[in-house]
């Protein structure tokens, strides 16, 4: 598998590609690429790392694994493909930003690469995922590289937002110290569980009040 990401986050996670739990995994997703349809495309597997590099990194989001439907995977977590429908996840999403921020979105794209180039790193636990089979690639070691990605920024960078949305991220974020980051966490954005306490969580002021806090430059989220 070629490692295309930004050269900072390379050196960041240069033991993680040496292990052999990755060999593995690099060898699994190069045969699931050659015989079965898998998303992203490749070029996209790491693409939230090459739009948020390590030291620009100021809010982190956690999805779980790729969407699996043809065009929607693009590499960031709740992301889309241009032109494709929003996914119920993601509409609810915007319509909190909305209510949380009191204005209309001045952006309804669902790739999302605006937030990632601000800053906001928007990474699924698992990386690739085969068409039509959702979670297809759990368990394969990306949940072990992601984890190394997360533990990094938590011990090598200070006052980042953490937004973890339903159990699944809250189980992720066991690496976060949460004594020199924020912390958010609520239920899933997706329609089984948003009623339940994500409407209403105000994550994207709270990060950004955070931020402010500390002196770093807000997250334009609309």
């Amino acid at each position: 598998m070629e490692v295309k990401i930004d050269q900072l986050w390379k050196e960041v996670l240069k033991e993680e590609f040496e292990r052999p739990y990755f060999t593995e995994l690099a060898a699994f997703v190069k045969e699931e690429y050659q015989n079965e349809t898998t998303y992203p495309l490749p070029k996209n597997i790491f693409r939230a790392f090459e739009l948020c590099p390590f030291d620009k990194v100021e809010v982190v989001i956690l999805g779980q694994d790729p969407y699996h439907g043809p065009r929607q995977a693009n590499g960031l977590c709740f992301a889309i493909g241009e032109g494709v429908p929003l996914p119920p996840s993601l509409q609810n999403i915007f319509k909190e930003i909305e209510n949380d921020l009191g204005k209309p979105l001045k952006n309804r794209s669902g790739d999302l690469e605006r937030w990632a180039r601000q800053g906001a790193l928007l990474l699924n636990a698992t990386l690739t995922v085969r068409a039509r089979l959702a979670g297809s690639h759990q368990g394969r070691g990306w949940e072990e590289f992601t984890d190394a990605a997360i533990r990094a920024l938590s011990e090598k960078r200070e006052h980042l937002v953490f937004i973890l949305w339903g159990n699944y991220a809250r189980q992720k974020g066991a690496h976060i110290d949460r004594s020199r980051h924020l912390v958010i966490e609520s239920p899933h954005p997706s329609p089984f569980s948003a009623s339940n306490g994500f409407f209403g969580s105000k994550p994207f002021s709270r990060a950004n009040e955070y931020l402010v806090f500390h002196s770093k430059q807000s997250i334009d989220w609309l």
